[in-house]
């Protein structure tokens, strides 16, 4: 009881512990779908992309998430506007625009004086987060994961069959638009707790370990966010007893995670899959 009740009496922790509960769970419920359409790139591209909005926001003094969600939106219309105006193909249109905003944001920070150290946004200041940092992660995860679970019947047609969802009258683009609008809102969520540089992983390693785990998408939306929060949780304490990056350690947690479902998983699982069969054939075997 001692080692799991030491770090709650340090209130850094405690606000680290909750930011990070909230964005597991938002990043995972999300990441379902974008496994699923296969935007894992685009979840890249946005979670880079907002790095020159949030260093903007401190120079003119405005909310870091209000910079940061402008420029996600601002790297979501570039890469449509690149993609269907030109011969460059989506992956292509997404690499360009990402990295030139990555790249530009990273240019902002070294050009401007700061009394604080703005490289906290690329790699996460997960146990320097305030109550008022915690306050805009309630309410933008809220309002992220209400919008997910009220409209996912939509976006799960549209992940699995956007013709059949424009047949019975639904918009396959404002979906989409939709999609895109959320993943802007969960990076600009997660940047508070990861940084800019892990935010794809937490956007990306629940659904994809959910996904190995069972063939029900209905599932996936609740393996994911239970893995997400149970390796966070974890990964700070790890960090905290450890003294290790949180954010890195958060995310490192979840990557072990994953391989160990990527090679045990009883159905999809490497080493799962050929000691199920190997089972099998010792139960004919017996039979025979």
């Amino acid at each position: 009881m001692e080692f799991l009740l030491e770090p709650l009496s340090y209130d850094f922790m405690v606000r680290a512990l909750a930011t990070t509960a909230i964005a597991a769970v938002v990043c995972a419920v999300l990441s379902c779908w974008l496994v699923l359409i296969g935007w894992s790139l685009m979840g890249d591209a946005v979670s880079h992309a907002v790095l020159p909005g949030v260093v903007l926001a401190y120079i003119v003094g405005a909310p870091f998430a209000l910079g940061a969600l402008v420029f996600a939106l601002i790297a979501v219309t570039l890469i449509g506007v690149v993609r269907n105006t030109s011969r460059v193909k989506e992956d292509a249109a997404i690499g360009i625009v990402f990295t030139s905003l990555f790249a530009f944001g990273l240019v902002l920070i070294s050009v401007t004086p700061s009394q604080t150290d703005l490289n906290h946004i690329i790699f996460g200041n997960l146990l320097g987060v305030s109550m008022a940092d915690l306050i805009q992660v309630v309410v933008l995860g809220a309002v992220a994961f209400a919008i997910l679970i009220l409209k996912r019947r939509d976006l799960t047609l549209y992940a699995f069959d956007p013709t059949h969802a424009h047949a019975i009258g639904l918009s396959p683009r404002m979906l989409g638009a939709l999609l895109l609008g959320l993943l802007a809102l969960t990076s600009v969520v997660a940047l508070q707790t990861v940084g800019v540089v892990l935010v794809v992983a937490m956007l990306i390693i629940p659904g994809s370990t959910a996904y190995l785990l069972t063939d029900r998408f209905n599932r996936m939306l609740v393996i994911a966010p239970v893995i997400s929060v149970l390796c966070s949780v974890t990964g700070i304490y790890l960090s905290y007893y450890l003294d290790t990056a949180s954010g890195a350690m958060v995310v490192v947690t979840q990557g072990a995670v994953f391989a160990v479902v990527y090679l045990f998983s009883p159905r999809q699982g490497l080493i799962g899959t050929r000691l199920a069969k190997a089972r099998r054939k010792r139960t004919l075997a017996a039979a025979a």
